[in-house]
């Protein structure tokens, strides 16, 4: 059977909390609380100006997910996409799902003249998620991410 991806749709929304609450465990080591979780998710898809969530499907099963978010850039006037919680069923890894719903994005970022880049942040130690990106085409920045989070 082949992957396809496709836009996810309310009703996707327990499996998208599911998988990144399991993201957040993988991770980082993190417990999300379920309730804020799904309420996120849940916003999420309910506005694209918030998120845009797409999922790869092979018979009838979510296998991964990403979610994409947008950053204007006043310094090359257009829409700069980061790529969001990434993540892929632990049975469908290394069989193309990344892969799938990264290219999916890639080519609807390239069909719209005002995006001009894809982004995403990884973990310092996730060596395998680092070398996949970098077969997929992305560089590495001189950029930090730094943060205050909660507020």
């Amino acid at each position: 059977m082949s992957i396809a991806v496709r836009r996810a749709v309310p009703g996707d929304a327990a499996v998208i909390a599911d998988f990144n609450n399991r993201l957040a465990r993988e991770t980082e080591d993190l417990a999300l609380d379920p309730a804020i979780l799904r309420a996120g998710v849940e916003a999420g898809l309910a506005d694209e100006s918030k998120a845009l969530y797409f999922v790869a499907v092979e018979a009838g099963q979510v296998l991964g997910q990403l979610m994409l978010t947008r950053e204007w850039s006043d310094w090359r006037n257009g829409w700069m996409w980061w790529i969001q919680s990434v993540y892929v069923r632990g049975d469908a890894r290394r069989r193309g799902t990344f892969r799938a719903l990264y290219r999916h994005v890639y080519e609807t970022a390239r069909a719209d003249p005002e995006v001009i880049g894809l982004r995403l942040y990884v973990e310092h130690a996730n060596a395998r998620a680092q070398e996949t990106y970098e077969r997929l085409g992305m560089t590495r920045t001189g950029y930090l991410v730094f943060e205050r989070c909660p507020l």
